[in-house]
């Protein structure tokens, strides 16, 4: 869970009837951080500032919401929750909450007149704790699905998902919102929830370069996005490197990744209290990316008529 490493804490707001909701991770004090957006159809906040090259050095949440576009209302939420408690950057004026966010399109799955706004994000923030980190249709992933390449009448339930490792001192952890367009591929490379064809098969195994149903597809409807926190003392552009390396991961669990449907982001945030060598980090980021995004489709329950591999066992 991305709750072991020290300090990160975790809320979720789930609205079940909406089919939609939102995610918050809550950094502990001095947390750097950066991201790489590798899809083409984001939808996203304060990411700018993010940029290696940028000279914000201080990131106090990260908001992954539903809801598209309207769900980045959700953020001022978080912002309203940091500044009564005295967090932000510290200006000759007032304290400002740094809250990165990026969205997750769900409005085709429940009610689509209701989104995640900035009560739901003070309520995730609100939730948040050290403890385990609830998986599955969940938060952000309550609405999200996955497989959706041979269009949408044959998709799974996505969720959030959340993995992580402790060695040596150092700590790691990823997690994961999972709506792709692609399927998501186990640990031997078989198909763990996609496109269905049947009651227990999978398109992919049959079309293995899964063309894409041009017109079944919704550009600008799939997203996977994954937050990774470390102790680890890493600068910005360390960090940018970290949050690349994610993207093999997602690449390894999803097929196909990175479409022209998708919305792709990686974040990569740190504490800065442990030395570690970079390339290690990002081995450990790419092979726990993956395992979240698995965990996610593990966890997630269907929902009408989409099912889910939680409901299924």
């Amino acid at each position: 869970m991305i709750t072991s490493v020290p300090g990160f804490t975790v809320g979720h707001y789930t609205d079940q009837k909406a089919m939609t909701g939102c995610t918050v991770l809550l950094c502990p004090p001095n947390t750097r951080g950066s991201c790489e957006v590798r899809g083409n159809s984001p939808g996203s906040r304060e990411l700018a500032l993010l940029a290696p090259e940028k000279s914000m050095q201080e990131v106090h949440a990260v908001l992954l919401t539903g809801g598209s576009a309207f769900g980045l209302a959700a953020a001022t939420g978080v912002v309203q929750w940091l500044e009564e408690r005295g967090i932000g950057y510290q200006t000759p004026w007032v304290k400002v909450p740094i809250v990165p966010a990026a969205v997750v399109f769900d409005l085709n799955v429940g009610r689509n007149d209701v989104r995640p706004d900035a009560s739901a994000g003070y309520a995730a923030c609100t939730a948040a704790s050290g403890g385990p980190v609830q998986e599955g249709s969940v938060g952000a992933g309550t609405g999200t699905t996955v497989g959706k390449w041979k269009g949408m009448e044959y998709w799974m339930k996505g969720g959030v998902g959340s993995s992580s490792v402790t060695m040596n001192g150092l700590a790691i952890g990823v997690l994961a919102v999972v709506n792709a367009v692609g399927d998501v591929i186990d640990e031997d490379g078989k198909i763990l929830a996609g496109a269905r064809s049947g009651e227990k098969g999978f398109f992919g195994n049959t079309e293995p370069h899964r063309p894409l149903a041009r017109g079944k597809v919704l550009n600008h409807s799939n997203t996977t996005l994954v937050t990774l926190a470390t102790n680890a003392d890493l600068t910005k552009l360390q960090l940018f490197r970290i949050a690349q390396r994610m993207h093999d991961g997602m690449a390894r669990a999803i097929v196909p990744a990175h479409t022209s449907f998708d919305g792709d982001v990686s974040f990569a945030l740190a504490s800065g209290t442990v030395q570690a060598d970079l390339d290690l980090v990002g081995e450990l980021a790419a092979l726990h990316t993956a395992s979240a995004i698995r965990r996610a489709v593990r966890a997630a329950q269907g929902t009408g008529d989409i099912p889910g591999l939680a409901s299924s066992r």
